[in-house]
């Protein structure tokens, strides 16, 4: 588990571009058949991927943590954006399918990892945050039919904003979130841009109460993304490539526009769950 210190915004205005890529972008999130975690010390939030492909994968502590195992303290979502896999959690096996999602509670002792298919293998994307109490583990579906330990993702959680000719056609689908799946402290969610929308938000905004993970995929080797960063008066800019996470502070802003459509998967850690307190940045007093 790599481990990730804090960074003050007085600190990040004088950042090179390499520093500020080795302070908060995170490549190489998915390699086959490993458990890959980067620990920051913003909010504690662990970020990383289980990628299972010949073999089982099982979830560890380790030392990083001081725990006797990795939800002795902690609660975590998953997104799998691979292939179908499966994820058994203290001896019961959830099916998860490509674009479903699951919620693993604080207490539950042993998660292991796998793909139905090695050729086409699941890619478990992982976001973990400290936690106070133990939520039920359930597995979160887009569409389909409540069942016990399943949720159906609400269509007051799919949220179609924006407009192509603003270039930010997009839909939010709300995973982890009050109301629906109950937990701690993390929120959870994608977002798909239609194709001739490029813009992830707009205007930008900061969270000054939470901190948040993105992590960029469904794009071609060529494709990029620019995610900005930094105080509002104090821009900063990192060139994401397919499949790479990058850490956003709650002083941040974070807001991308690509060289073409992509999707996104959004993951918030810190004292407030209510999805839309939200510092908002006029466009014009962006540097």
């Amino acid at each position: 588990m790599e481990l990730r210190t804090a960074a003050s915004p007085r600190d990040v205005k004088h950042y090179t571009t390499q520093r500020l890529r080795e302070e908060f972008l995170i490549q190489n999130v998915f390699v086959p058949d490993e458990i890959r975690l980067v620990y920051s010390h913003i909010d504690r939030i662990i970020t990383g991927s289980a990628t299972p492909a010949e073999k089982e994968l099982k979830l560890v502590a380790g030392r990083e943590l001081r725990a006797e195992y990795f939800l002795q303290r902690r609660e975590m979502g998953v997104i799998n954006i691979g292939g179908p896999g499966c994820i058994c959690v203290d001896g019961r096996t959830f099916e998860v399918a490509p674009r479903e999602g699951m919620y693993i509670g604080m207490g539950k002792r042993d998660i292991t990892f796998s793909s139905t298919d090695k050729e086409n293998p699941a890619k478990f994307y992982i976001n973990s945050a400290p936690a106070h109490t133990s939520y039920p583990t359930v597995l979160i579906k887009r569409e389909g039919t409540p069942e016990e330990d399943v949720v159906i993702i609400k269509e007051e959680n799919k949220v179609e904003l924006g407009s192509l000719e603003q270039s930010n056609h997009r839909t939010i689908c709300k995973y982890i979130l009050p109301g629906q799946v109950e937990s701690c402290q993390l929120e959870m969610g994608m977002t798909c841009l239609e194709p001739g929308s490029v813009w992830n938000t707009m205007p930008c905004h900061t969270h000054d109460r939470r901190m948040e993970v993105y992590l960029y995929f469904d794009m071609p080797e060529d494709a990029f993304v620019m995610h900005y960063m930094g105080e509002p008066q104090e821009t900063r800019h990192i060139v994401m490539r397919n499949e790479e996470a990058v850490i956003s502070p709650s002083w941040s802003i974070h807001a991308g526009s690509g060289s073409r459509n992509y999707t996104f998967i959004w993951g918030m850690v810190g004292e407030n769950q209510d999805f839309d307190d939200m510092d908002g940045i006029r466009n014009e007093d962006i540097l």
